[in-house]
């Protein structure tokens, strides 16, 4: 069973709009902070934005600020990912990241979320694509 798995990719035009989402199987996601990262071809991962568990505190890469909302919903066991006004360099490959972490240690994300291996994450799903072309 996989432990992540993201949804919600695809081709969209640039300034649309996408909304990615990440499911956890078999994890109790209130137990966990989560992440969502980037890679583009020929580039390294980056961390895009990430939400602490229990406090819920957030953190958002300069170049994604004020575009992308992440959000948790842990009676569903999904994060979220809404994507605005998309730029052609926003493509990459999206990965949903999840480090356990059930009493907030880490918090706040901003001192973990933007390493760019994201090596602290302890489960990974399998990437969604988004691809912002006209």
């Amino acid at each position: 069973q996989v432990p992540l798995v993201e949804s919600g990719g695809g081709l969209v035009q640039p300034g649309g709009s996408l909304r990615l989402s990440c499911t956890a199987n078999g994890l109790t996601l209130d137990d966990y902070s989560m992440g969502w990262f980037r890679q583009a071809p020929g580039k390294e991962r980056e961390g895009v934005s990430c939400i602490s568990s229990k406090k819920g505190n957030t953190y958002y890469a300069d170049s994604v600020k004020g575009r992308f909302t992440i959000s948790r919903d842990d009676a569903k066991n999904t994060v979220y990912l809404q994507v605005n006004s998309l730029k052609p360099e926003d493509t990459a490959v999206y990965y949903c990241g999840a480090r356990f972490d059930p009493y907030s240690h880490y918090d706040p994300p901003a001192n973990w979320c933007p390493a760019s291996s994201g090596s602290v994450m302890d489960y990974w799903g399998q990437g969604a694509q988004v691809t912002v072309s006209s």
